[in-house]
Formats: C-alpha cells, structure tokens, sequence
C-alpha cells in the first residue's frame, strides 16, 4: 500500500504535476494566498456556511425549524466523524505525501509528516457541503463548489495527490449520508426540546416581531368579528 503512487507514469501523479505545476508558473503573492485559502481559509468560509443556514432557517420558522437545526448541527458533527474514520485508513494504506516520492513539486505547506490519503481538508469540507445540501441546496451547493475548490488547492499546493482528494470527498459524503437517518433520529428530539425551552427557542426559531403579532392579533379579531355579525344575523 505504501507504493500506491511511486510511479511517476500514472495519471494521478501527472494530475499533480499539472496542477502544481499552476503554483511553480503563479506570483509568490498569489501562492501565499492560495496557501492561506487551502489550509484555513476555506474551513472558515464553510463554517460560515453553516452559520448562514442555520440563521435562514431560524428566521424561516415553521414546523421543520427543528429537524433543520439538527441536520445543521449534524454538519460539523458529520465533519468530525468523518476524520476519525479516517484515522485508521490513513495507518492502513500508509501513503507517503507526494513530494517525498516525487522531485520538483512546489510544496506551498512544508513539514507536513502524517500519511497523505485522504485528505483530512476535502473530507471535512464535503462532509458540511453533504449535510448543508440535505437543509438547503442553495447553501448546500454553495458548500459544494467551496469543498471542490478546496480539493484542487490541496493538489495545487503540492501536500496530496488527486486521489486522496477524490477519497476524501467519498469519505465525507459516505458518512453524512449515511449516518444522517441516525443523527436526525437523535437530534431531532433534542432540538424540539431546545426549541420549547425558555433559554434555548431563539437557537431554533426566531422570535415573531411585534408587527407580526399585531398581524396574527388583527386576524383573530376580525375572525371573532365576522363570527359575532353571523350570530347576530342568525
């Protein structure tokens, strides 16, 4: 296993090269961009993905507010999960980082000693896309496109080959998928609990307006209105 990918003739290895090759030929400017983006940047933006959903579903309200909540906060759960599952995979096929088997690649991240498949970086993000998808697909393929991009900057920065990111990805969706029915089960009581409680409903639905209770207030009174006229007209 640990020679998956010594030979330079394969087309995961050309892919790297190609890719890299992107960070050789780009400003030094730009490749610390790139470095910033790969390594932290695109973790922080999907956590604010997260955030982004859970405030539109919290603002939206209704009888799934709930379940929605928890398929959000499954999310990062989803995330972590997904690493751990990773850790005896990693010890299992024992894949050494590209640029210790392979000459004249520009590593953009130096140091990095741990096994190289799968990327810890596209499994978490594709695991919060996944799950973000299941809530909303609009935030959901907005985590998508963010998680791809994420793959090719790791490539880009010469610290994984393509296919430790595509494994990646497999793994994130493998355990967002199909743990979900499980997490939701546990979840879902837990959040309609938080939503019924005094120090906790705001988490779960936003609280209705003033003008919007003025709203619901109008309604009922002209409701009671028209049912006294229909009495009196009887």
């Amino acid at each position: 296993m640990a020679g998956l990918a010594e030979s330079g003739s394969n087309p995961d290895v050309d892919l790297l090269y190609d890719i890299n090759s992107l960070a050789r030929k780009a400003p030094h400017w730009f490749d610390r961009v790139m470095e910033f983006v790969g390594e932290y940047g695109l973790l922080l933006a999907m956590v604010l993905l997260v955030l982004g959903c859970w405030w539109s579903v919290r603002r939206r309200g209704g009888e799934g507010a709930a379940s929605g909540v928890a398929a959000l906060v499954w999310a990062p759960l989803a995330a972590g999960l997904a690493v751990l599952v990773n850790v005896p995979i990693r010890d299992f096929v024992q894949r050494p980082r590209p640029f210790l088997d392979h000459r004249g690649l520009d590593v953009l991240v130096p140091g990095k000693t741990d096994y190289s498949f799968v990327s810890d970086h596209a499994t978490i993000t594709m695991a919060m896309a996944v799950a973000l998808f299941v809530v909303d697909r609009r935030f959901g393929l907005a985590g998508i496109v963010l998680a791809l991009f994420e793959g090719f900057c790791r490539v880009y920065m010469g610290v994984h080959y393509p296919t430790d990111v595509v494994g990646g990805f497999a793994l994130g969706t493998a355990v967002a998928l199909l743990l979900s029915p499980l997490a939701m089960a546990l979840l879902t009581p837990l959040m309609k609990a938080v939503e019924g409680s005094a120090w906790g409903g705001r988490l779960v639905r936003a609280r209705r307006g003033r003008a919007g209770d003025a709203v619901v207030s109008g309604c009922s009174a002209g409701e009671r209105a028209s049912a006294e006229d229909r009495d009196l007209a009887a």
